[in-house]
């Protein structure tokens, strides 16, 4: 996979690129990313992406003639970009995005700043993207969580592929189930029995009824979601009687 980024900010992704999971992908040629100053694109002197608003209003808003400029030339080297551009107003990243993304053979992430782009640009754009309800000072902060969570599913980038499979909101959007790791106790908290018992059944049941728990209390809709589109096993609805069963229990 190719990604190349448009940014007026170049800068802030050099830490991202250079570190931890996505780092070691770069190195190793799995992935390749190039990230572009939108002032290269320019054609004046003093290299201007942005402008006041037609009609008036706060703040300024990026020109489309230099992000053109750019997609024209980067549109020529190698297969047609998916674009994607940064907003606060756009379609709710999630999961599911991220697998759309990762099969793709090139991304054009196009990072907002200011008030926005010229909606001229958007002529250019196969999908608008948000991290969520709130506003930021760029685009580029949600261009490199998009990036890390497409780089990450590219075959390869994870040495061990159970972690990918058994990801929080990979299985329908469950939420994961908790974790442990040495010392068995812990200033008085000991790690469940059933997860040093070395019993796999047990323990995988155990993993999908504390998943069930956790998203039963934290996204009850989803649940319910769940069962009307029939996607829940009869050994999921028989543990989320069980886990109804003790929480009532636990509440009287």
């Amino acid at each position: 996979m190719r990604i190349d980024v448009l940014t007026v900010l170049p800068g802030l992704f050099d830490c991202f690129l250079r570190e931890g999971v996505i780092g070691k992908a770069l190195e190793r040629g799995l992935v390749s990313v190039n990230v572009y100053n939108i002032r290269d694109f320019t054609t004046d002197k003093h290299r201007v992406v942005d402008d006041v608003p037609y009609g008036g209003g706060p703040g300024m808003v990026l020109k489309p003639e230099p992000i053109f400029r750019a997609y024209e030339k980067l549109s020529k080297e190698g297969p047609k970009p998916f674009v994607i551009l940064t907003e606060p107003w756009g379609e709710k990243f999630n999961q599911e995005m991220a697998l759309e993304f990762s099969k793709l053979p090139r991304l054009l992430i196009i990072c907002g700043r200011y008030e926005g782009v010229d909606e001229r640009v958007k002529k250019l754009v196969d999908r608008e993207v948000s991290i969520g309800d709130y506003v930021l000072t760029g685009g580029e902060l949600p261009a490199m969580v998009i990036m890390d969570a497409v780089i990450r599913l590219t075959p390869g980038v994870l040495g061990n592929r159970e972690s990918l499979e058994a990801d929080s909101f990979m299985d329908r959007g469950l939420m994961g189930y908790p974790n442990y790791t040495r010392p068995a106790e812990f200033k008085g908290m000991r790690v469940p029995e059933v997860l040093l018992s070395g019993h796999h059944a047990k323990i995988e049941r155990w993993r999908k009824k504390e998943s069930l728990r956790k998203t039963l209390k934290r996204a009850p809709e989803l649940i319910e979601k769940l069962k009307r589109e029939g996607k829940l096993t009869e050994e999921e609805l028989k543990l989320l009687k069980e886990i109804e069963q003790e929480e009532n229990i636990g509440n009287g």
